[in-house]
């Protein structure tokens, strides 16, 4: 049996969307944000030190990170499934780039782009002004120009081809579901119907149905 550590508002929604794919029988352990901090528990860092989600365990095996959690489940449990074969050099490159571009190059952004958004709100009162000012400052120079180029080459590749690498869903779509959902949950995509078909492809897909049915829908930190 793989156990889930899955906490709330965090990208483990899409380890959990993977195992449904492959019909594997699992587990979810549930942890709780602080709502103060928004931190992961204390409890996570007894399964590993970082006490971090999502975390598997899979018999004595504790495995992190989501690009690996991926690469593992589909390497041991695929049958050649979710993603393209190393014959196939194009999409094997596709394959890996994407799986992980997610974490490497986007996430980051969107992480900075939340950090400094909320900043204001989690700053003494005397300093609010200063803050908020920082803030957008960055937000508009930096993070924005840089979100918005990244966007415009996520939505060229899904034009031209519907998913990101393989057949769907591959380990790839899977990976780059999280942050193309959490776009899509603070702006429209209006700008970017390949996006916008992605996700709502997604959501229409039973696997991702089920995973709603059994962990609720998917919510992001700070909403």
């Amino acid at each position: 049996m793989i156990h889930v550590h899955h906490l709330e508002k965090s990208r483990s929604h899409r380890i959990l969307w993977l195992l449904e794919v492959l019909e594997l029988d699992y587990e979810i352990h549930v942890y709780q944000r602080d709502p103060k901090t928004q931190l992961a528990p204390d409890a996570l860092k007894q399964i590993h030190p970082l006490g971090k989600s999502p975390v598997i365990t899979d018999g004595e095996l504790v495995i992190a990170e989501s690009g690996a959690i991926i690469d593992y489940l589909i390497q041991h449990y695929g049958n050649g499934r979710l993603q393209p074969s190393a014959d196939n050099t194009r999409e094997w490159v596709d394959y890996r780039y994407w799986l992980h571009y997610a974490e490497g190059s986007l996430m980051p952004l969107l992480v900075m782009q939340l950090v400094f958004t909320k900043m204001p709100a989690q700053s003494p009162w005397l300093i609010k002004p200063v803050a908020k000012g920082i803030g957008d400052t960055v937000i508009q120079r930096f993070l924005s120009p840089q979100i918005k180029r990244h966007l415009s080459v996520i939505e060229a590749h899904l034009a031209k081809r519907g998913n990101f690498a393989g057949e769907w869903p591959s380990g790839a779509d899977i990976q780059m579901s999280f942050p193309l959902q959490a776009i899509g949950g603070t702006q429209s995509l209006a700008a970017y119907p390949a996006m916008a078909e992605f996700v709502k492809r997604i959501d229409d897909d039973p696997a991702w149905q089920r995973v709603v049915e059994r962990a609720g829908p998917l919510t992001m930190p700070g909403g």
